[in-house]
């Protein structure tokens, strides 16, 4: 079932703390940009990444899995820069870990109809094969560039 552009714009306005699993330090990656973007969005971001745990990204600190992020944060948003195949544990963490979360961002590419059905059953949204910041360009800024990388 892909959202349609009500729900992705309720998904972008509510989105107010995100973890983005598989956040990278370097400015140049997507997920960095990405993460700017959710920023720039008045999102907190809460970066996840076991490679870089501990350290800061855009000035958050690195958490190297979902289950690590501290209860008091109520991440309401995930936003997965992974590959597919990796998507079946990180949403089983977040459904376990991330209690008040709502919706779940697969990146462009990024898709996994078993992990998807599994997170929907429990009430979640979930958008496939998409970036927020390109549908909030495309939404929002209609004849704009929708961004500045390639994927």
């Amino acid at each position: 079932m892909e959202p349609n552009d009500n729900i992705l714009r309720g998904a972008l306005d509510g989105a107010h703390v995100v973890a983005i699993v598989g956040l990278s330090p370097n400015p140049a990656r997507p997920s960095y940009q990405v993460a700017q973007f959710w920023q720039g969005w008045g999102a907190r971001i809460v970066p996840v990444n076991p490679g870089h745990a501990g350290e800061l990204i855009l000035g958050e600190q690195v958490w190297p899995d979902l289950a690590a992020i501290p209860a008091q944060t109520a991440v309401d948003t995930l936003d997965i820069f992974r590959r597919s195949e990796a998507v079946p544990d990180i949403v089983d963490q977040a459904l376990v870990h991330l209690p008040q979360l709502a919706v779940i961002w697969m990146q462009l590419g990024i898709r996994h109809p078993q992990a998807a059905g599994r997170a929907r059953a429990r009430g979640l949204l979930v958008i496939e094969d998409r970036c927020p910041k390109i549908e909030a360009a495309r939404l929002w800024f209609p004849g704009q560039p929708p961004t500045n990388y390639e994927v």
